[in-house]
């Protein structure tokens, strides 16, 4: 028996990077999965990639209410309802000293990466108790446990849904929902590309090699093995799991 069979999986930030390696593999394993993101033309490229009948999706911004309610709906409308949900959809924000950050890009960041995520909790939950529960899982960073200089958005916001993912291990448990937090180091990702950019402009290949330095395995992480690591707590092999926060940093939080 597949690790997921005929287990339905909501998942946000679906398109490109650390969604799609998830996509790939929770079908693998039986799942039906239904794709959220914002950016229509990429996610439509990659449910054509999936080419499964298992696999649905919607266009939302996932900080709206009604988009979530619609995104959420549409999911138990297309595969009956909800066992997994996903929370990954996430923005990185400016790389610009505290003193100097925007505070329209402040607002913006902690809009997608923690309200997003309320609202996501607060839609789905219902959904997963009414199956007699489930999992939940929540796309943190090592930014989540440590802080970086010219990061302050991003930095806040992991941080913020760590203490949103242990309210809700606390509140899901009479539910039969277990909630943890998966955190990674950097990922060879669109969004990696970006930060390394801004924080070396026109530099960002020597970003990256000073990145890579500072973790004890030498390399940066590849979405597959965030990916794997999101089945394990999606599975019943991590049933007795909730509350936790789930390094997968190469060991660079290990100092």
């Amino acid at each position: 028996m597949a690790r997921l069979q005929d287990k339905v999986v909501l998942l946000t930030g679906g398109s490109g990077g650390i969604g799609l390696a998830v996509a790939k593999h929770f079908l693998e394993e039986g799942a039906k999965v239904f794709l959220v993101d914002i950016n229509e033309d990429n996610l439509k490229r990659d449910v054509a990639s999936l080419n499964s009948d298992d696999v649905g999706y919607a266009v939302a911004d996932v900080s709206d209410p009604d988009d979530t309610a619609k995104y959420v709906n549409a999911a138990v409308e297309k595969f009956g309802g909800i066992d997994v949900y996903i929370a990954n959809a996430g923005i990185e924000g400016s790389v610009k000293p505290l003193t100097e950050y925007p505070l329209d890009m402040f607002d913006k960041v902690l809009a997608v990466n923690v309200r997003g995520v309320l609202l996501g909790l607060q839609y789905t939950m219902p959904k997963i108790a009414e199956r007699g529960g489930g999992s939940i899982i929540i796309t943190s960073s090592v930014a989540g446990k440590v802080g970086s200089p010219g990061m302050a958005a991003y930095v806040t916001s992991k941080h913020a849904i760590i203490g949103l993912m242990r309210t809700a291990a606390l509140e899901g448990a009479q539910m039969g929902i277990r909630v943890n937090t998966v955190n990674p180091a950097p990922v060879e990702t669109r969004m990696m590309r970006s930060l390394e950019e801004g924080m070396a402009p026109g530099g960002a290949e020597q970003a990256k090699e000073q990145i890579t330095q500072s973790i004890p395995l030498g390399r940066y992480g590849e979405p597959a093995e965030v990916a794997q690591l999101m089945l394990f707590l999606a599975s019943d092999e991590s049933k007795y799991i909730t509350g936790s926060t789930y390094m997968i940093d190469g060991g660079a939080t290990a100092n």
